[in-house]
């Protein structure tokens, strides 16, 4: 891919689409929104607005890290606090493809109340060729899915929706992030899912479970850095084992399944040969700082059978 012309051509395509009006996206901190955010910030400059929207359901301290990482490059990223509104959503609902409903519908709701405040007409959206692949067969429903099944975003939301990066996969992201002057950090951050950490929590969704998945999604990310891989993460299974603390009386705690896989296009992975030492590492600092998990598992499954997210 000639990625300077794929820019200029994005660029100019953008500024076309958008001419006087303004456009507003969504950051998130992962590469494929960063490179939306670059592309746009470079084509319509304060005519685009971004936005973080904060659903409880990142990584921790993300807003503000990630709006801190964006401060240099001149653009302005507006965190708006939507916590309580997708927890109440997300609330009693176990369903996987539910889930992902639920969220995507509060997602966009929230962000369409943005989008009206501000008297943006263009939502300027990282859709990758992968998101569309997984949707139209079946795999799952990307959150970013919306005219592919059938919704139209300006009759729902209020907006029109330009996707610059539709025919790219991951790989020709990452070019285009560097190829933009992106740093490092951003260019070759690990995939994060866009319903965050609730793709991890299977079972009902609640702060005091994203917490728990939280802190041991930090810990492998901690532990596995400077490790080849496409993703690390853990997930909170919905099941419990029997445990013992630490005076010897017996508990009923929480499971973490660890995930690490390689892959080129995220359409198939395999697992991560991780060292033992890692893998001991991992579990002695999983249980030990997280008073309420009693069992470690690693995931072995390639994808497919399995996903990579475990919702």
């Amino acid at each position: 891919m000639d990625v300077e012309k794929f820019i200029e051509e994005k660029v100019a395509q953008i500024k076309e689409t958008v001419g006087q009006d303004k456009a507003i996206n969504a950051l998130s901190g992962g590469v494929d929104s960063s490179v939306v955010t670059a592309l746009g910030h470079r084509a319509l400059g304060d005519q685009l607005e971004t936005v973080f929207l904060d659903d409880g359901l990142m990584r921790e301290k993300e807003p503000e890290s990630v709006a801190a990482a964006f401060e240099p490059l001149g653009i302005r990223v507006r965190i708006v606090e939507v916590k309580d509104r997708f927890f109440s959503t997300l609330k009693g609902i176990e369903d996987p493809e539910e889930k992902r409903k639920a969220f995507r519908d509060m997602f966009y709701t929230c962000l369409g109340e943005v989008v009206k405040a501000s008297d943006a007409r263009f939502l300027l959206q990282g859709t990758i060729k992968a998101d569309i692949m997984e949707t139209q067969k079946g795999v799952k429903t990307q959150h970013n899915i919306l005219e592919q099944i059938g919704i139209d975003p300006e009759a729902g939301y209020g907006f029109k929706v330009i996707e610059p990066l539709i025919e790219l996969f991951k790989p020709g992201v990452r070019q285009v992030a560097t190829g933009l002057g992106l740093p490092e950090e951003i260019a070759q951050r690990m995939p994060f899912p866009g319903p965050g950490l609730a793709t991890r929590c299977l079972g009902e969704v609640n702060p005091e479970r994203i917490e728990i998945v939280r802190k041991a999604v930090k810990i492998v990310e901690e532990e596995t850095k400077g490790i080849p891989a496409f993703q690390c993460f853990a997930a909170l299974l919905k099941d419990r084992a029997t445990g013992l603390k630490a005076d010897g009386s017996r508990e009923f705690g929480h499971m973490i399944v660890v995930r690490c896989v390689e892959s080129e296009d995220a359409l198939t992975a395999e697992p991560v040969h991780l060292p033992w030492d890692v893998l001991r590492k991992i579990e002695k600092r999983i249980a030990g700082e997280i008073a309420e998990v009693s069992r470690v598992l690693y995931d072995l499954t390639p994808k497919p059978p399995a996903t990579i997210e475990y919702i």
